[in-house]
């Protein structure tokens, strides 16, 4: 909720209720309403009798409220009213009315009419204008609590062994007073790659976003070191990795094999945010297709190569029993 030049939004009201001018001071302390003290004359014969008051020229306004014609008096109270209406507010289609004290408004009436009644005819006056800062930010902070809407991102889920990409909601907030539409940060054409690899049926599919690209046969873990299953994302990629033997009972007594032919991780390792597994190539194309490897995803080399093009860090990457 962005409430910076919060006084605009009682000079826009103002300005839309056509009563007020530009005229708008924030910051500072509400003036009394000026009488009109000395405003209303009176014209003396030469024999000294006493004639109608004087009256304002013909076509002058205040701020857009006729008050040609009018005696200062009645002027005063043509403005003060004018003034005293509510202003309309719209925000998310509903209709507000607040009264300007409500905005810490009060207006130099009693300087315009001065103005006015020494204003040639047509004349166009302002009405200048003080309005509280803390009473305007409090109106806008409470029609925000009621009118504000938080952006909805989209979300990645499974459904039917597929990604699916929940619609992204536009949030809404209140702007030097007016109405402005927040976008999500995605939509769902741009979620770019999602893996969903079926343990059970030893598939890797690559997705972007909700749309099918292509489809791999992987090696996936035995019954006694099985793939884990869940949720997880690619956290690192390396060309041509060295291959450590875990701490694990069965690579005791290995060594590391450095990059080149008969690593057991081919020529990419795609390791995800699961300890210890990750998605690579293999030398052992034979496993493809079988639940073969000690946790980990292999790959034929070069189809291990072009995914390792098309996928990023931060891919998300679902393991399903299927």
């Amino acid at each position: 909720m962005r409430r910076r030049a919060l006084a605009g939004l009682f000079a826009v009201a103002c300005l839309a209720a056509g009563l007020l001018a530009a005229s708008v001071t924030a910051g500072v302390q509400p003036l009394a309403v000026l009488t009109t003290t000395g405003a209303t004359s009176t014209a003396t014969t030469t024999t000294g009798t006493t004639t109608a008051p004087a009256v304002i020229a013909k076509g002058v306004t205040i701020s857009g409220v006729p008050v040609g014609g009018l005696t200062a008096d009645d002027a005063y109270a043509t403005v003060g009213n004018a003034f005293a209406q509510p202003l309309v507010v719209v925000v998310a289609r509903h209709r507000l009315a607040p009264m300007p004290a409500q905005l810490g408004a009060s207006a130099r009436i009693g300087e315009a009419i001065s103005r006015a009644t020494t204003a040639l005819p047509n004349a166009r006056v302002a009405l200048e204008i003080t309005v509280r800062r803390d009473r305007v930010r409090s109106f806008v902070t409470r029609i925000a609590k009621r009118f504000d809407r938080e952006v909805v991102e989209p979300q990645l889920l499974l459904r039917g062994l597929r990604p699916f990409i929940t619609k992204p909601l536009a949030g809404r907030e209140l702007h030097r007073g007016r109405q402005k539409a927040v976008r999500p940060a995605q939509t769902r054409g741009s979620f770019g790659p999602v893996i969903v690899i079926r343990r059970g049926s030893n598939h890797l599919y690559l997705y972007d976003g909700m749309r099918l690209e292509r489809t791999f046969g992987v090696a996936t873990g035995q019954a006694s070191y099985p793939t884990p299953l869940g949720r997880f994302h690619i956290v690192v990629k390396w060309r041509n990795p060295w291959w450590y033997p875990p701490s694990s009972r069965w690579a005791q007594g290995l060594k590391p094999v450095p990059p080149g032919p008969g690593n057991p991780l081919g020529t990419r390792w795609m390791g995800l945010s699961a300890p210890g597994v990750g998605i690579h190539g293999t030398p052992d194309a034979a496993s493809i297709g079988y639940s073969a490897s000690h946790g980990c995803i292999r790959m034929r080399i070069p189809e291990a190569e072009w995914l390792f093009r098309h996928v990023e860090l931060g891919t998300p990457v679902f393991i399903v029993a299927a």
